[in-house]
């Protein structure tokens, strides 16, 4: 698929951009890129047009500051948004991305008519988890990331189904080695930093998909269903771990198509 590049500010910014319609944004998690969503990315774009971004030290996009927090990552957006001229778009964020599509409603919610978390959470860190992260971008910038990309890449899929997505896993271990140094380090420690955003679900009025992996090794179902309201949907991919865009791409379609339909 053919990938495009603007200027955002002084940092160039790879993406995707196919098809026509209701303008979805979707953001990938730590260490991924543009490339996670290629499975979704063109039953999804028959009757919309879906715009997959990379974020800073990932993929293809370069970096313009040393660090950037959660909500220097949600404020680039905002300016790519603007950029290409979108005043209003649904958002889904993965892991990571979903980190910065709460702070994106949180700053920026007059550009939304709706968000998904896809195998995230609005819970911070816990004491543990923000140690593991300080000490991982320790490792990546002082030993490089190819250990730990290969370690994180097998966690992020389903434990029952290793050897059927052994393809996939190779896949997530190169579009993790194309992220910068700077970029993962970068990443960590703003996974790290971000706040607890419980509030933005609990405040908004605007439709909320929340999609969990039943076998999610990194964010289990708790982690993502934390906020019960009529707005928030919950939805349990089963047999998925924290990829099921990779795992269960029909199912996951299936699911954003049902939710766009409601918008």
């Amino acid at each position: 698929m053919e990938s495009k590049k603007t200027e955002v500010g002084s940092t160039a910014v790879s993406y995707f951009d196919k098809g026509e319609g209701k303008t979805i944004v979707l953001i990938h998690g730590f260490a991924g890129s543009k490339l996670y969503w290629e499975k979704v990315l063109p039953d999804l774009s028959v009757n919309n047009r879906v715009i997959a971004i990379d974020l800073p030290g990932h993929g293809d996009s370069e970096m313009e500051l040393e660090n950037y927090s959660i909500e220097d990552m949600a404020g680039l957006i905002k300016e790519f948004l603007d950029k290409l001229e979108l005043e209003e778009v649904t958002m889904f964020g993965h892991s990571l991305g979903g980190y910065i599509t709460l702070a994106f409603c949180e700053l920026y919610p007059q550009y939304l008519n709706g968000f998904s978390l896809v195998h995230s959470t609005a819970n911070p860190d816990s004491e543990e988890a923000k140690a593991g992260r300080e000490s991982n971008a320790k490792k990546v910038l002082e030993q490089g990331p190819e250990e730990f990309i290969k370690g994180l890449s097998t966690k992020l899929f389903s434990k029952d189904h290793t050897e059927m997505n052994a393809q996939d896993i190779k896949n997530t271990v190169e579009i993790g080695m194309s992220t910068s140094i700077d970029g993962l380090a970068s990443a960590l420690m703003a996974m790290k930093n971000r706040p607890d955003r419980n509030i933005v679900l609990k405040d908004t009025d605007m439709p909320v998909l929340l999609i969990a992996g039943e076998q999610d090794q990194i964010i289990p179902p708790e982690k993502t269903f934390t906020v019960k309201k009529e707005n928030i949907e919950q939805r349990i991919i089963e047999g998925a771990g924290h990829m099921s865009m990779y795992e269960k791409p029909g199912e996951l379609v299936k699911i954003m198509k049902d939710f766009l339909a409601k918008i």
